[in-house]
């Protein structure tokens, strides 16, 4: 019989520090931990906080366990508003902010991890270099070809805009790809839907010029037709966004194009 294991790091001890706590509410948070650079594997670690000590969100408890509990509790985080993403991470299983997670809309235990399938930093940090060279590769800026006009920006219709107003709001958090199990077996090739919905908006762009060019590099099996329509990407969005739609209708556009 065929013996297959795990590579290291892998398997986690679910049975790591624990941390104590009393008070009037105090609720549980189970925590992955790991640093790649030590030789232990990844544990998890128990926090007992007590809530009316800290803000409502997640986020807010895990700054809590970082200033009062333990400092070497690692993860990213900037402006606590849904705004700038870095504090994407897995809560209970599902992909999501942790500064705009409600810690009472939770169950008795919270469990976090980092998002999945990605390389991970330490504790709660996913490597996201090539999360963020995919979405580099859609080449997400304006492309032209004829000069601005001398005395106005390049105009549009409130029509025109619209249409890129919705994948414009996409904050790179990584949610949607990392819930994206295509993305899980095929990340060095397939693009993801976070880079997709970027190329998207460009490509719907009607000042951009380089439409043609964009549906040829996208052109491929790997880079767009790993999409197979799961939805887990926009069921996770934090911004209410559709990547999965946003992916369909590149595909309608380059099937448009054969006729």
């Amino acid at each position: 019989m065929v013996q297959l294991s795990l590579p290291a790091g892998s398997k986690v001890n679910p049975h790591g520090r624990v941390h104590k706590a009393t008070g009037a509410a105090v609720r549980t948070f189970r925590v992955y931990r790991f640093d790649p650079d030590s030789n232990e594997s990844p544990r998890i670690d128990t926090f007992e906080v007590d809530t009316k000590a800290c803000g409502p969100m997640v986020l807010d408890a895990l700054i809590h366990i970082k200033g009062r509990i333990d400092s070497s509790v690692t993860f990213r985080r900037s402006c606590r508003e849904g705004i700038c993403g870095s504090c994407a991470m897995n809560i209970n299983g599902l992909n999501r902010l942790a500064c705009t997670t409600a810690i009472g809309d939770l169950g008795a235990e919270i469990r976090i991890y980092p998002l999945p399938h990605m390389p991970v930093v330490k504790d709660l940090v996913p490597d996201l270099t090539t999360f963020y060279a995919q979405y580099a590769s859609v080449e997400p800026w304006l492309k032209t070809r004829t000069p601005a006009p001398p005395d106005q920006e390049r105009l549009q219709t409130k029509e025109d805009q619209v249409r890129i107003d919705r994948p414009a709001a996409c904050i790179l958090c990584a949610c949607c790809s990392t819930a994206c199990p295509s993305y899980w077996w095929n990340s060095e090739r397939y693009l993801g839907p976070a880079a997709l919905l970027a190329a998207y908006r460009w490509i719907v762009d009607s000042r951009d010029e380089a439409t043609g060019e964009r549906l040829d590099q996208l052109n491929d099996p790997f880079k767009l037709y790993r999409c197979h329509t799961i939805m887990n990407c926009t069921d996770v969005c934090p911004k209410d966004l559709n990547p999965a739609g946003a992916i369909a209708e590149i595909k309608k556009k380059l099937l448009e194009r054969q006729h």
